[in-house]
């Protein structure tokens, strides 16, 4: 008697890890997912009834080309960079920081206290230094609350922090619909502007944090790469067990690590109320803690590439509002523009590191007598 049994079909369709790619062929693909974005934005831009070309050539001329836009593209580079750099250390651990966003908040609130209330007390170095200082520990403080748990009872520090952005939402509107409402808002509650003398001084046009940032992007390549500390960092990441095993303190890592994110996450709402905005509002922290993990990814936790990768966002979301106000383009539009384009950028990682098999040949059939 024969019976015919069905070996179990291989999938259609598989994913398997690459082995190291070649830097050539990494590129190669980073390039063309590039010229990928471009080209299906240049459809959006045709559906739209404008020339791709010139709208993309006004994107940048819109960004770079005159001071007042270089300022202007400098300001979102300032704090997306801080922010990127902010959350390097803790996602490295695999301690996955989502509250970069609340952090940047409480160290506004820290900077803007000192800026609005001792700015007579104190002269302009001694204050934009007590202003530096605050908000890099409220920052800290803040991020110091989830990894207390994390280290203690193993919460679940991606929802702890998401939740705390909230909180400092909420903050910010008591402050400023209370006891920070400026007498002179006779509508819309909001706080007072801050004094001059609390203010970030000038280099070339635009305030100091820039040089503020490049020099922390060098730290903390040096921290990462060649220190004890980063050392450690790495291993934790890699696997708890394993520093463990080495004699490492996980708990005291994670609290130290997360602490240091949130402080340089407090620094960054210190840059942009004292550099740009001059006051404190719900929008303070401006998206730019979300933002920065795409940094952070796209440039796979290197400081030095970050540093490429926000410049490249910052002019592109200047461009996106240049071309709004010279081609009449709607907002939600520049917006799905520039999401292409990341969606691109982020989706050729998972070419480098996977590839994809596809089955081979018909099913087979084995008989047996």
């Amino acid at each position: 008697m024969n019976n015919t049994r069905h070996e179990p079909s291989e999938p259609f369709l598989r994913i398997a890890k690459r082995g190291e790619m070649v830097t050539w062929k990494t590129w190669a693909i980073r390039i063309a997912a590039i010229l990928l974005a471009l080209l299906t934005g240049a459809i959006l831009l045709l559906l739209l009834g404008h020339n791709p070309v010139a709208v993309y050539l006004d994107m940048v001329t819109g960004s770079v080309a005159t001071k007042t836009s270089r300022v202007a593209t400098m300001k979102i580079f300032i704090p997306l960079l801080g922010a990127a750099l902010a959350i390097a250390p803790a996602f490295k651990m695999r301690f996955w920081n989502i509250g970069a966003e609340g952090q940047i908040l409480v160290g506004a609130i820290a900077a803007t206290y000192f800026a609005l209330f001792q700015y007579q007390n104190l002269p302009r170095p001694l204050l934009l230094f007590v202003m530096f200082l605050a908000a890099a520990v409220a920052g800290g403080i803040w991020a110091l609350i989830p990894a207390f748990f994390k280290a203690r009872f193993d919460t679940n520090e991606t929802l702890f922090t998401l939740m705390l952005n909230y909180v400092a939402v909420g903050i910010v509107k008591y402050l400023r619909m209370g006891p920070w409402r400026s007498p002179a808002s006779a509508g819309f509650p909001k706080i007072s502007m801050i004094d001059q003398s609390a203010r970030l001084p000038l280099v070339f046009g635009v305030n100091i944090g820039w040089i503020l940032v490049l020099v922390l992007a060098v730290l903390m390549y040096v921290y990462i790469r060649h220190t004890k500390q980063g050392y450690e960092i790495s291993v934790v990441g890699e696997s708890v067990q394993t520093a463990k095993y080495a004699g490492m303190n996980v708990g005291q890592i994670i609290v130290r690590t997360v602490f240091f994110s949130g402080a340089i996450a407090g620094i960054v709402g210190f840059l942009i109320v004292s550099g740009s905005a001059f006051t404190l509002s719900d929008n303070t922290s401006g998206g730019y803690g979300f933002t920065a993990i795409t940094v952070a990814w796209l440039a796979k936790l290197n400081p030095m590439v970050m540093i490429l990768i926000t410049a490249f966002l910052a002019i592109l979301t200047k461009g996106a509002n240049t071309i709004q106000t010279n081609f009449k383009i709607p907002a939600s539009a520049s917006s799905v523009l520039i999401g292409l384009i990341l969606f691109f950028m982020l989706g050729c990682e998972f070419f480098i590191n996977y590839r994809l098999i596809f089955r081979k040949g018909k099913k087979r059939e084995v008989a047996h007598l």
